[in-house]
């Protein structure tokens, strides 16, 4: 065995049935690349899902009907510091990819917003401290659309009205 696979191994694999009796019943669908291993059992088990592995099965592989069904029912983990915990993202917003922007340009977003940071910040980092502050900017959608359709159609912008310049066309 040298790490390559054979004619004959793939050929085996490819002819392997899902490895898992669901509801009493073995499955007959083909199996995928997705093995039912001890983690997945657990989860099995904690969901009270009616599967388990078949003895007689000389794999364990699964098919791609119950990885999805497995994958569904699995309870993501959430990272200490997520914007799911803190309730800062709203999932009907789309997210903004600031990271697109320079150096320059999100270091006078920190510093119009007075957002407190430790100095020596590399982008990514401060793409980040952004981000959270972003994301809690409240913005009234309505108003804010109204006023841009007002200035596109009156064929003007924010700038002319801080310079008091009143261009009529």
């Amino acid at each position: 065995m040298n790490g390559l696979s054979t004619e004959e191994d793939s050929n085996s694999q490819h002819d392997q049935v899902c490895c898992l009796v669901d509801a009493g019943e073995r499955c007959t669908q083909l199996a995928g690349n997705a093995a039912y291993n001890k983690r997945i059992q657990k989860t099995v088990a904690q969901r009270k899902l009616r599967l388990h592995m078949d003895s007689a099965s000389s794999h364990n592989y699964i098919c791609e009907y119950h990885k999805g069904v497995i994958q569904s029912v699995r309870v993501k983990r959430k990272r200490r510091d997520s914007e799911e915990d803190s309730g800062e993202f709203d999932g009907d917003h789309p997210e903004v990819e600031l990271y697109n922007l320079q150096v320059n340009t999100l270091r006078r977003y920190k510093r119009h917003y007075k957002i407190p940071t430790r100095p020596g910040l590399n982008k990514a980092q401060l793409v980040d401290i952004l981000l959270k502050h972003f994301r809690t900017v409240p913005i009234a959608e309505k108003e804010c659309l109204t006023y841009f359709i007002y200035m596109i159609k009156a064929n003007r912008s924010k700038f002319d009205q801080r310079n008091g310049s009143n261009i009529d066309m």
